[in-house]
């Protein structure tokens, strides 16, 4: 167990996250036998840790996210299935159906930039699980730690303008997308993720259909040719390589909207506890989040300097209205600078200067309070069966010398 608990301070010092329990050491164990420090090169991608091969997930590194816009180098990977190869632009195509469509569209690429405003904008996507690995008891699932984040630049057109064309009947409920990814069984009949959004959330500004991202193509395993963009929602809801979109006059029920899959408690639960499926609602907005980039956790820093703290705060369907940190444990804390975000749906940056009073370790906890008045819980929140929606504080280590 000495050697467990050495290695679990040696990850936090490495990733600024904190882990709880048993579970999580022997977890980290069986990642650093298997070499997951090491993975393989993604073409395009760089500063990734793997956390599975097959479907292909991984993450970044929390020191690599400094930057406002997130280079697509440093686009986190969360595919559920096998994603499609020999991709042609050209003759790609959008289906624009459902129950609830008047006039149904099969649209080009080419459609979509000719007959819509084109628009760029700043979207924050995040991995519902983001964060998982922190739960005791563990759950299954990637074990996501706090790098399944990113707000790089969108180019597409708004999902509003193309539904409109295509005219919405007074039942429409809710929006699902259709993908060209492949089942892992490799049946094709089996569609591997089948998600969506209600119809009001869809109809935001901050919901695209895009074909671009930081200037360029979307990356191969970030949905190019064409993907969903639903900003401040799990990016689950935010389908890949799209080929259709279909507005439903019910909650969509495709793959992985039913049982468990992107659902939480209706009311908190012990952890550890056994929950029906009927017991458990779909995910909405993502809570409340920060995420200090600056400085890497476990610096070395002279005693009587200000040390440059610097991060990205975010949160679903509201905006953050401050961020305090703190170095004393949570005794006190220091309102950071934050910036506005760049549009809606965008993440925000935070910046302050602090100086430590002594040598000696210390932490810098990181609290984020959104415009409903909800900030950031110092520890885990809300134990759940799959592992969603860790909002904790973030801390990175730093050693005052």
């Amino acid at each position: 167990m000495k050697e467990l608990e050495t290695l679990s301070r040696r990850r936090f010092l490495q990733n600024g996250s904190v882990f709880f329990g048993a579970s999580a050491l022997a977890m980290f164990a069986s990642a650093e036998s298997a070499g997951l420090n090491e993975p393989p090169l993604i073409a395009g991608k760089s500063g990734l840790r793997i956390l599975n091969d097959r479907p292909l997930n991984a993450e970044a590194l929390p020191h690599l996210l400094v930057d406002a816009v997130t280079p697509t180098r440093h686009m986190f990977i969360r595919n559920n299935g096998v994603p499609p190869v020999g991709v042609d632009p050209s003759g790609w195509r959008l289906n624009i159906g459902g129950e609830s469509i008047i006039r149904p569209l099969r649209l080009s690429i080419k459609d979509l930039r000719s007959r819509y405003q084109n628009v760029s904008l700043q979207l924050t996507l995040e991995c519902g699980g983001n964060g998982r690995a922190e739960f005791d008891p563990s759950v299954p699932g990637n074990q996501w730690t706090l790098g399944a984040v990113g707000c790089p630049l969108w180019h597409g057109v708004r999902v509003r303008d193309v539904l409109e064309d295509a005219g919405l009947k007074n039942d429409a409920v809710y929006l699902a997308f259709h993908g060209a990814d492949t089942h892992l069984s490799g049946d094709p009949e089996k569609e591997v993720i089948s998600r969506g959004v209600p119809i009001e959330k869809a109809m935001a500004d901050d919901a695209l259909i895009a074909w671009g991202m930081n200037d360029g193509d979307l990356h191969p395993m970030n949905g190019h040719p064409l993907r969903l963009v639903v900003a401040g929602w799990p990016a689950s809801a935010s389908g890949k390589w799209l080929t259709g979109l279909s507005v439903r006059n019910q909650v969509h029920d495709g793959a992985k909207m039913g049982g468990q899959s992107y659902r939480v408690p209706k009311n908190p639960v012990a952890p550890g506890s056994v929950v029906d499926d009927s017991s458990m609602k779909i995910i909405g907005a993502m809570p409340v989040k920060s995420l200090l980039s600056v400085p890497q956790t476990g610096v070395r820093h002279d005693r009587g300097q200000q040390l440059k703290v610097s991060g990205h705060a975010w949160v679903g369907d509201a905006q953050v209205v401050s961020v305090d940190l703190s170095t004393d444990f949570g005794q006190t804390w220091q309102r950071a600078s934050l910036q506005v975000p760049a549009n809606v749906g965008a993440w925000q940056q935070f910046s302050a200067a602090l100086v430590f009073p002594a040598v000696g370790y210390y932490e810098i906890w990181s609290r984020a309070t959104d415009s409903n008045g909800l900030s950031q819980p110092m520890v885990l929140p809300g134990w759940n069966p799959k592992g969603y929606l860790n909002n904790a504080c973030h801390r990175v280590a730093v050693h005052v010398v």
